[in-house]
């Protein structure tokens, strides 16, 4: 079987937080490649949240809330917004029942997070059987896929990344720290649904504007896929 090519999810934020002129660069960039878009729960008051994303949904956009929040009221708060907001995912939390529930009475596409999570940027820690163990629990009671932070692991982010990929049979999107060509190679090969890129097009890691740099690694992506096929 074919691997799919992973979908770029662009998030406007820096450090684990939306970036105040979020709107602008998404007006700027509306016509690039990306089709995924999305942000954080914090950095913007909620009304303009509420704008950006309806502007999103206007171009044609599917869009995705990202919490990083670790109690139960912060993560169902989350989910609320995401819910108010018309977004398509809930990704990230710490997994709840009541979060879960939320999601599935209101048809939220929950992806949460798996592993010990701590800070802001995230850090993530475990073992790599832990977690493919838990997110599997997680499928079983109902959630759509599973928002891993493969790079702000302190392990092997390689090894955490094609294991999970392969042993969770569902969505997996690689979030946070996705700043190098030598990653994207990496993303490739474990073939997960998704991953983001924020804070790498802040720092020019792609190249110069932060359109140029979404159309470079959509077809960077897109040539793996052809070169691979070719072979």
């Amino acid at each position: 079987m074919m691997k799919q090519n992973p979908i770029l999810i662009v998030m406007l934020t820096y450090k684990d937080r939306t970036v105040a002129n979020a709107y602008d660069i998404f007006e700027q960039c509306k016509n690039s490649q990306a089709e995924f878009w999305g942000f954080k729960e914090e950095g913007l008051p909620f009304s303009e949240m509420k704008q950006l994303y309806a502007f999103m949904k206007a171009c044609g956009k599917k869009t995705a809330l990202e919490v990083v929040a670790y109690t139960e009221s912060e993560c169902l708060d989350g989910a609320k917004m995401a819910l108010e907001c018309g977004c398509n995912i809930l990704m990230g939390t710490l997994f709840f029942d009541s979060v879960n529930a939320f999601c599935q009475t209101h048809h939220l596409k929950y992806m949460p997070f798996v592993g010990s999570i701590t800070g802001r940027p995230s850090v993530l820690t475990g073992t790599i059987d832990e977690m493919v163990a838990e997110a599997n629990r997680y499928l079983e009671k109902g959630v759509y896929g599973i928002d891993l932070l493969g790079y702000r692991y302190i392990g092997n982010a390689a090894a955490l990344n094609q294991q999970l990929v392969n042993q969770v049979p569902a969505p997996v999107c690689l979030a946070g720290s996705v700043n190098s060509y030598q990653r994207l190679d990496e993303i490739k090969q474990a073939a997960p649904w998704a991953f983001t890129i924020g804070s790498a097009f802040f720092e020019k890691k792609f190249g110069e504007t932060f359109r140029e740099q979404i159309d470079a690694v959509c077809n960077y992506m897109k040539e793996k896929e052809q070169n691979k096929s070719e072979a």
